[in-house]
């Protein structure tokens, strides 16, 4: 399981936070449940060996903290429990997971349940998803399934906690009330989560503000990092609501080198007959006229995309040696500040860069201190030199407190085709215009150097992968700049699904796009009046604004 985005899909399993559920219970023995949440509000748990983790990391901060009087850990890098989870760190004071290339953060919390629950035992329930693949329910639909079966259910009704479905234990199926629409689920026996020692209440439903409870309050950013506290701030909760995307940003994360990223991909929609198709062929010139679904001759546009596997030649001026851009866009400070921590390192600016040890330069000391040009945050140099020399390489530097981007910032994704047209049946929400669908086309193929595994194959599941946006203004702004954003090989990348849970493979890249034209129970489709805001949001947090159109 790794922290990232379903960007398409069908309809899904249970969408949203449960309405309810049961509350504190007596301070008997239990174990603890970490979860994540993901861009429908579903929470997701992680896989016992990593709460298991989790636990350990704090358990042991706490104990030093108690011997010296520090505070609690600041970050746990996932990537030392699993290396799927490489790219991402959990940041304890904001309750925050962090995806260390792309700056997208997911709330997490912390849920401590019986020890003779499903999580005690180890059991797991999942849900069938569109790949094939198996996806784990939230830890107290899991519990509320198990308690359901050991009673002899034959069925039960998911409506209490909130789910539009119900689930034949007989027949292994989960059903959606509304469309009928029928899922595979499964019972599956894993590895028991933590014992934990807490000796507060148990708490096996939605959060209060008791300590246990405190880690479900971490949805939002909060504007003080707590480092030397183990007081927890109470950030205001936004919850993102199911079928909506939504962009969480915070200044008070701690940005860590890594290896390279993970996503998740979607399954295509059926072709529709379209008009006026346009193609973007990312293999180092637009082809001529191809033909359109329906006989029509395709449109040339007058972008030219990169030949090369790594970046646009256009940025080729660019300086890209790793201290050279660091100079570009830092300018070093003659004195450090006394009581500010480096993001990056954790560590005092006032001390060496924690990273003097694996990072090495000629040109840039361990001490030195360099504040970023436009938006003024200050870091040691040579923990933004690590940051970069671990990242794409391309000339660009992204600030990790506020993801100001410096220079232009260019992905990963493998060549393909981006093919666009338009027809005239509206989309729901959208009754005044026609609809514009995107498809893309990416084969597999041999990884670069700038992915996560140089010179093994990866695979491109589902496609062509088939999008849609309204025909109106906002839709024809947005798909302007996602034809930027293709050209900046920004919309995938390679890493691991998310939801089959298969590594080096073609997945989305933190770009929502709608892969249904209504239906929007799954969260894919229409009508939804926040997605052109939020996926404007989301463009701009890679760079891609309006002031790239016409560049």
């Amino acid at each position: 399981m790794a922290a990232a985005q379903g960007a398409g899909g069908g309809s899904a399993g249970p969408a949203g936070p449960p309405a309810s559920a049961p509350g504190h219970g007596s301070g008997s023995a239990a174990v603890a449940v970490w979860e994540w949440q993901d861009e429908f509000g579903r929470w997701r748990p992680y896989r016992g060996n990593v709460c298991s983790y989790i636990e350990q990391v704090i358990q042991a901060s706490q104990q030093k903290g108690r011997r010296s009087g520090s505070g609690l850990v600041s970050s746990i890098p996932l990537g030392h429990a699993d290396p799927a989870l490489a790219p991402y760190v959990i940041d304890i004071p904001s309750l925050t997971q962090f995806r260390q290339d792309t700056g997208t953060m997911r709330a997490v919390r912390r849920h401590v349940f019986p020890a003779d629950s499903a999580a005690g035992q180890g059991i797991v329930w999942e849900w069938q998803n569109d790949e094939g693949g198996w996806s784990p329910y939230e830890m107290n639909v899991c519990v509320f399934l198990e308690q359901a079966r050991a009673t002899n259910h034959q069925r039960v009704d998911l409506g209490p906690l909130g789910y539009n479905y119900e689930v034949d234990f007989v027949a292994q199926v989960q059903t959606n009330k509304s469309t009928r629409f029928r899922r595979s689920v499964q019972r599956r026996l894993d590895a028991p989560y933590p014992v934990t020692t807490s000796t507060t209440p148990l708490h096996t439903g939605v959060g209060c503000s008791c300590q246990q409870c405190w880690p479900n309050s971490g949805t939002g950013p909060i504007t003080t990092r707590y480092r030397h506290s183990t007081n927890s701030p109470n950030s205001a909760a936004a919850h993102q609501v199911p079928g909506r995307t939504a962009s969480v940003s915070s200044s008070n994360v701690g940005f860590v080198p890594y290896n390279k990223p993970a996503l998740t991909g979607a399954r295509s929609t059926p072709r529709l007959n379209a008009q006026n198709t346009l193609v973007l062929a990312q293999s180092g010139s637009l082809s001529a006229a191809l033909a359109a679904s329906n006989g029509v001759s395709a449109q040339a546009l007058p972008v030219k995309m990169s030949k090369s596997s790594r970046v646009s030649q256009a940025l080729a001026a660019t300086p890209t040696e790793p201290e050279s851009v660091v100079k570009k866009y830092l300018e070093e400070l003659k004195g450090a500040p006394a009581d500010e921590d480096c993001m990056i390192c954790m560590e005092k600016l006032s001390s060496p860069s924690g990273y003097s040890d694996s990072c090495h330069s000629s040109s840039i000391r361990p001490e030195a201190v360099g504040r970023l040009r436009n938006c003024q945050h200050s870091f040691h140099m040579l923990c933004m030199l690590a940051m970069y020399s671990n990242g794409n390489k391309d000339g660009s530097l992204q600030c990790p407190s506020c993801k100001t981007i410096y220079g232009e910032k260019t992905g990963t994704q493998p060549k393909g085709k981006m093919e666009i047209s338009t027809f005239p049946q509206s989309l729901p929400g959208h009754k005044d215009c026609g609809t514009i669908r995107i498809v893309y086309h990416i084969s597999r193929g041999i990884q670069g150097p700038e992915h996560p595994n140089p010179g093994m194959p990866y695979t491109a599941r589902g496609f062509p992968r088939y999008c849609y946006l309204p025909d109106n203004e906002k839709g024809r702004k947005v798909l302007e700049l996602l034809k930027v954003a293709w050209k900046r090989r920004l919309i995938f990348t390679v890493g691991t699904s998310n939801t089959t849970g298969e590594s080096n493979t073609v997945v989305w890249n933190e770009i929502h796009h709608k892969t249904e034209m209504d239906s929007n129970l799954s969260g894919h489709g229409y009508p939804d009046p926040n997605y052109l805001d939020n996926v404007l949001a989301e463009l701009a947090a890679q760079g891609v604004t309006e002031d790239c159109l016409g560049q």
